[in-house]
């Protein structure tokens, strides 16, 4: 049987959690590379060591774990070292990468198994992987914002910081076939997934099932 394997990516808060899981209702298989990302960081985790090492006890909880709030203000914020984002990135990322290549190994029969990373348009030239198609979710700016403030908690400062230290939009759509607009209303916006899955489906029996294909409107 053949495989499709696809990249999922997004601007933070603009709804690409909603599409992982819309696609794994439908049958994908969903690597979450968030959730990979918060394992190697949990007590003992494979990243614990490394970090401890490179940004100091602070890093890390009484029990372990990463102290995210602190490594949050001085990755993101305003203590932010130079450098201290590429620091951790280097330790991270190859970490995640073998993780979701052990995930995708062990997977049961599918036909499409979507990896949803949401610095795809960052890591696009260093990871070890390549898509049939990649997918970008979109909001713009001000609902994004408006989104984290209200449903994660963050303040007005912390929101524009997370946005600032992502990929633009541009980039993520330069590197995208298929974008999904999820500024339009929920039913619209599922209607579009499934119509987008069913037709990589359908591009699965075709001899040629990695050409591109149009981006849905």
């Amino acid at each position: 049987m053949a495989i499709m394997r696809i990249g999922l990516t997004g601007g933070i808060a603009a709804g690409k959690s909603t599409v992982a899981a819309r696609f794994a209702e439908l049958g994908a298989i969903v690597i979450d590379y968030d959730a990979l990302a918060h394992r190697i960081v949990e007590p003992g985790g494979e990243a614990i060591a490394q970090i401890a090492q490179a940004f100091g006890p602070d890093a890390l909880l009484p029990d372990g774990a990463l102290n995210r709030s602190w490594m949050a203000d001085h990755v993101f914020g305003a203590h932010a070292e130079p450098g201290a984002r590429e620091r951790l990135d280097a330790i991270e990322h190859p970490l995640v990468y073998q993780l979701a290549a052990r995930q995708e190994r062990s997977c049961s029969t599918s036909d499409i198994i979507v990896h949803d990373v949401p610095l795809l348009a960052e890591v696009i030239g260093s990871i070890p992987l390549s898509f049939d198609h990649i997918i970008t979710v979109e909001a713009p700016v001000c609902m994004r914002i408006e989104r984290m403030i209200e449903e994660r908690g963050m303040s007005l400062e912390q929101a524009e910081g997370r946005i600032r230290h992502q990929s633009s939009e541009a980039e993520r759509r330069a590197i995208a076939n298929i974008v999904i607009d999820s500024a339009q209303p929920m039913s619209r916006m599922m209607a579009q997934v499934d119509e987008i899955y069913q037709r990589l489906l359908a591009q699965i029996h075709m001899p040629t099932h990695n050409q591109p294909i149009d981006k849905p409107l």
